[in-house]
């Protein structure tokens, strides 16, 4: 399984904002951190403050700042909002259904119950718990 990078953007950018705590972020500042494009991080910026993760505002002393406390963003949830499928086969909802063995086979049982499980660690993670150790994440991104 991979997740995609539209998704590795969500998250990169709700640490970078988490880190900053109450200060403004902009998408430049976040872009140089992770020497990632700018325009890429446009659309993922936009789609986080359409869902509540991030608020946007305009002005001299505007920016992106959380919509939320980091403790109230679950990763599996927010995972669930960024990716549009998570179909690790093609039996499972969100696949094409296309398998001819769907029927008969054992392996959709054993493929949903590792998405659950997966999704069950996320679940116990927040947006805390990824910036708790601030002092290095910090550090490493210049904040």
């Amino acid at each position: 399984m991979r997740l995609t990078r539209y998704t590795d953007y969500c998250v990169r950018v709700l640490i970078y904002v988490g880190l900053k705590g109450d200060h403004p972020s902009t998408t430049r500042e976040i872009a140089d951190a992770f020497g990632i494009s700018k325009n890429h991080l446009m659309k993922v910026v936009y789609d986080l403050g359409v869902k509540g993760y991030l608020t946007n505002t305009r002005g001299k002393r505007g920016g992106i700042r959380l919509g939320r406390p980091p403790e109230e963003i679950s990763l599996g949830a927010l995972i669930r909002d960024a990716e549009d499928s998570m179909a690790l086969t093609e039996c499972l909802p969100g696949g094409d259904g296309q398998c001819l063995i769907q029927p008969a086979c054992a392996l959709r049982g054993v493929m949903a119950e590792a998405l659950g499980e997966f999704f069950a660690v996320l679940d116990r993670c927040t947006l805390a718990d990824m910036i708790e150790p601030q002092t290095n994440l910090a550090r490493l991104l210049g904040v």
